[in-house]
Formats: C-alpha cells, sequence, structure tokens
C-alpha cells in the first residue's frame, strides 16, 4: 500500500473519530504528497521521494515547535510536536547508533577509504543505504569519526 493510500485510509478513520488535531497533521501530509506529485507533471512518487518528504514535515515541525518555546508559546509548541509524532508513525523505525556505525564500517572498506579526504563517498553511498532510517547529521558525525577526523 502506497504511503498516499495509507494517509487516505488515516484520513477517513480521523474524520469518523472526530479527531481534529490528528486530522490536520494528516491533511498536511497529503497536501505535501500532492504537491510534490504535481510538481514534475502528476506522476507517482518512490517511497525514497515520499520518505524525504516525511522527514521534511518532521524536521520542520520540529524547529517550529523549538521556535515557539523559545518565545513563551508552549500550546503553539505542543500542536507541533503532536503533528511531528503524528508523521513520524509513518517514518521507517530509525536505525540503532550501532547499527548505523556498523554501515557506515562496511561502506569504509568497500570504498576503500583511509582519511577525512574519502568522506564525500562514503557519505553518498551510505545515505543511499540508510534513506528515511537515520538522520544526515549522525551519519556525518559517525563517518568523520571513524575516518579520524
Amino acid at each position: 500500500m502506497s504511503l498516499e493510500t495509507k494517509i487516505m485510509a488515516d484520513i477517513k478513520a480521523a474524520m469518523l473519530a472526530r479527531d481534529q488535531k490528528k486530522l490536520e497533521a494528516l491533511r498536511a501530509i497529503k497536501a505535501q504528497i500532492l504537491l510534490e506529485k504535481t510538481k514534475g507533471g502528476n506522476v507517482e512518487l518512490t517511497e525514497a521521494t515520499e520518505l524525504s518528504l516525511l522527514q521534511k514535515l518532521v524536521k520542520q515541525r520540529k524547529e517550529s515547535a523549538a521556535i515557539y518555546e523559545q518565545n513563551g508559546r508552549q500550546e503553539l509548541a505542543d500542536e507541533e510536536k503532536f503533528q511531528a509524532s503524528v508523521i513520524e508513525a509513518y517514518l521507517p523505525q530509525p536505525l540503532s547508533e550501532d547499527e548505523l556505525r556498523a554501515i557506515i564500517k562496511d561502506v569504509i572498506a568497500q570504498v576503500g577509504a583511509t582519511s577525512i579526504k574519502d568522506m564525500g563517498r562514503v557519505m553518498g553511498t551510505v545515505t543511499k543505504q540508510v534513506a528515511g532510517k537515520a538522520d544526515n547529521a549522525k551519519v556525518s558525525q559517525l563517518v568523520k569519526e571513524l575516518l579520524g577526523a
């Protein structure tokens, strides 16, 4: 089942349950999917595109929540955090640090990386393998650590 189909089913369920907060988050996902589809002439989205779309939405919500908290608007921050949690439910389970470290070590061995100069090649391969399952900032940090930067 595609993400769009899953979202539509969950929107119907939220409407029937009269869950306005969840419905708002689901509609935001649906709107973003429709925008992405029409950008390229109404094409089907790949799973990787869907994952990056969801990650982008979660990141936006978390950044907004942090800004609201800095400005003393806790009720708005709570709303953003709730929406982020609803969207995160559609993302795959993130990799643990140990799993991520093992993947990076394998890639370093595969590409023959020996120094920080090889970071670009390692990052390119790793990010394709862990798309949607790990934060790129965390991947970058571990790659630097393992390459001895």
